[in-house]
């Protein structure tokens, strides 16, 4: 007899809806049976559902429904603390895009809801289940780098088209550290463990910007963008693994990841976090003969090296099923959070802060 699938609700039908729901409703079709979908605006709704074959609905009406075990939401970062808790109270699971939320005191108490409950909350980004950042895993734990002892991480973005493309990366909560720099955050933290302490450097060099897209409404306008666009931390982990986190928000638009671990036997070159593939390269130390040697690109370990969100709602559905905990775990959300706020609080004055939360790295994902 196949599987029961878990009954899926969709709240939110922005950009980032599309690539949830084709993979939802296709590629992990085996695990998730999306039947319904909830928009702000009821008529945005509307349109993915007959794109998709789906129900349109109001959030409220999606949140009580019998028919939904699992409440994907895809909205804003501000509105998240809202729908989880009432999802939660509802008596779903619920799945969220990144961040859990923009508050780490809130998200604790969705923590501890969900506990109470005996229900899985888990949070994006899960580019962490891809087919980079898993061979990495593999190389890691399998001891190719022997003794690891620090990383560098860092990043670039174009603000000044990303501003003007969307709006919601102006509001409170949705700054480069809590928009990106999660991405990079919650990878190191799966590949590495827990984080023990932070200490950075936070900038807001352009408190405006003008809006550059010529299809924008609000094209050559001034728009207030009061949120960080660039910082620099340093982040320790509790193993006492210690490296750089770099972001800069006003450079280049195309993104130029440098994520590089070190270890006794090597270096381990990684791609951009922001991706779920990417090469993944291994430059070994020079042996005794003096040879010089040259890095190796590591073979992939799973097929799952393209866009492939809604992967984790599909391994929270599994997760359930076998009664074991799901990877893009709610603990690992929370932490990834508390340092990330961290990072922002002790930017303003150049102080570090201790991360009293922990987490377990996830396990690995073979043969999903």
């Amino acid at each position: 007899m196949p599987a029961k699938k878990m009954r899926v609700g969709v709240i939110g039908a922005g950009a980032i809806s599309d690539i949830y729901l084709k993979n939802m409703t296709t590629r992990f079709s085996d695990r998730l049976e999306v039947v319904c979908i909830a928009a702000k605006h009821i008529e945005n709704a509307r349109k993915k559902a007959e794109q998709y074959g789906l129900r349109a609905c109001e959030t409220e009406e999606l949140i009580s429904a019998p028919d939904v075990d699992l409440a994907v939401v895809l909205t804003p970062v501000g509105t998240h603390y809202s729908l989880i808790r009432s999802a939660l109270m509802a008596g779903k699971h619920v799945y969220t895009e990144k961040t859990l939320t923009d508050n780490p005191a809130e998200a604790a108490e969705l923590v501890k809801l969900a506990d109470e409950k005996g229900l899985c909350l888990a949070s994006a980004p899960d580019t962490f289940l891809g087919s980079a950042w898993q061979t990495a895993r593999q190389a890691i734990d399998g001891g190719l780098l022997g003794e690891i002892h620090s990383f560098v991480i860092s990043a670039n973005r174009n603000n000044s088209i990303l501003l003007s493309m969307f709006s919601f990366l102006r509001q409170p909560g949705a700054g480069i550290l809590y928009d990106y720099g999660v991405y990079y955050l919650t990878a190191l933290v799966s590949l590495l463990g827990p984080i023990a302490r932070v200490g950075g450097v936070i900038g807001r060099p352009y408190p405006t910007h003008v809006n550059v897209l010529p299809q924008s409404p609000e094209y050559g306008k001034q728009m207030d963008t009061p949120n960080e666009s660039q910082m620099s931390a340093v982040v320790q982990l509790r193993s006492g693994v210690t490296g750089t986190f770099h972001i800069d928000a006003d450079c280049n638009m195309r993104d130029e990841a440098h994520f590089a671990i070190y270890g006794t036997k090597g270096i381990l070159y990684l791609s951009d976090a922001n991706q779920f593939g990417g090469a993944v390269r291994f430059l070994p130390d020079m042996q005794a003969d003096g040879e010089i040697p040259k890095p190796r690109e590591l073979p992939p370990v799973s097929r799952y090296s393209d866009n492939c969100r809604g992967i984790g709602p599909a391994d929270l559905a599994e997760a359930v099923r076998d009664n074991r905990p799901c990877r893009a775990s709610k603990e690992m959300a929370y932490h990834v959070l508390e340092a990330l706020t961290a990072i922002l609080s002790g930017g303003e004055h150049g102080a570090f802060r201790d991360i009293l939360s922990t987490c377990r790295r996830p396990e690995p994902l073979r043969d999903f």
